[in-house]
């Protein structure tokens, strides 16, 4: 019987995040740590969402959570940026257009120094 099965003949997976969806969410999350705004991150996989979580201090609340649910694939999109307060920021179907409202929020930091 495997771990993730809850009950033999059922059959459970995780959502988790592809490598090439990651090297882009890593990309913009170096950027962002090169310009003081962001410190350390997080990665849930679960049953129905991949989280990637983005924290100013560790010991805080996620200041935004990028969010894959494929469920959602063929109605809104299945990627969103959430900020702390759980409002969706942006949601769609193409992860790097979607991560674009947080670039908005690096082009201000470096503008503002």
């Amino acid at each position: 019987m495997n771990s993730l099965t809850p009950f033999p003949g059922q059959y459970s997976e995780t959502v988790a995040f592809h490598r090439t969806e990651l090297n882009v969410i890593l990309s913009l999350y170096g950027r962002m740590v090169a310009a003081g705004e962001w410190r350390d991150y997080g990665i849930s996989s679960l049953r129905d969402v991949a989280i990637f979580s983005v924290f100013r201090r560790t010991a805080e609340h996620p200041l935004y959570r990028i969010e894959k649910r494929p469920k959602l694939r063929n109605r809104q999109g299945q990627y969103a940026v959430i900020s702390m307060d759980g409002q969706i920021l942006k949601r769609g179907h193409d992860l790097k257009s979607v991560i674009r409202v947080l670039e908005r929020k690096l082009i201000r930091a470096v503008e503002t120094d």
